[in-house]
């Protein structure tokens, strides 16, 4: 690899670090939030989504610039066309939580029985910071039995969310029908623990991506 091919290399690596860092960041104020029982610092926490997609813009145009001016081959081609992927994957990610604080702040009134939807929530959010933590693993790795561990981590964490949503939703839709008054700030509230799904859901879609990235394993034989 040229000097300079792998400089932008491990720049736009550097970029798809500090978009999970964000994201990281911002996910580790929402659960210090919960696990306070602090619902209306939820309201503070600042997130962008058109920030995010300005960063992700950014990144690809890295990508397409250093493809015209280097033409990467082999794995370097690979890394590079995965990265592209990524980003609109952060992009999601941030959505997710940036809709999860408006919906889930908004509608816990005194009224809502929480506590036994923080008992779900709080460990969903643990595994989407989990699964981030791990992205950041493999971001840095080179190891490829290494990398498949992390990837295999990100992914029961991933499914510990599905469960947990499965369970909360049962409590949720059983609560909804004995409090029919607040059966629209229920359903909210499903909702917002439904992006926490989907948050979780892209992260291991970025798990896959780099695990193709780094090893070279196709997507399917996953």
């Amino acid at each position: 690899m040229l000097k300079k091919e792998e400089e932008k290399l491990n720049q736009i690596k550097g970029a798809i670090t500090d978009l999970n860092r964000q994201a990281m960041e911002t996910t580790k104020e929402v659960l210090a939030c919960l696990e306070a029982g602090n619902i209306e610092c939820l309201k503070d926490i600042k997130i962008s989504a058109k920030k995010a997609h300005a960063k992700s813009v950014e990144i690809d145009n890295m990508i397409v610039t250093t493809f015209a001016l280097y033409h990467p081959e082999a794995k370097d081609l690979r890394e590079m066309l995965s990265y592209l992927k990524i980003t609109n994957e952060y992009v999601r990610v941030i959505d997710n939580i940036r809709v999860f604080l408006k919906k889930f702040s908004s509608n816990c009134s005194k009224d809502i029985e929480i506590k036994s939807i923080l008992e779900y929530t709080i460990p969903m959010i643990k595994s989407c910071y989990e699964a981030l933590v791990g992205i950041s693993e493999i971001i840095d790795e080179a190891d490829h039995e290494t990398i498949e561990k992390f990837y295999q981590k990100i992914s029961i964490e991933e499914s510990k969310t599905d469960d947990l949503y499965s369970m909360v939703e049962k409590n949720i839709l059983h609560a909804m029908n004995e409090n029919h008054d607040l059966s629209l700030e229920y359903f909210n509230l499903l909702s917002a623990l439904r992006r926490v799904e989907r948050f979780a859901d892209r992260t291991l879609s970025i798990a896959n991506i780099l695990l193709f990235a780094k090893t070279g394993r196709e997507l399917e034989q996953l």
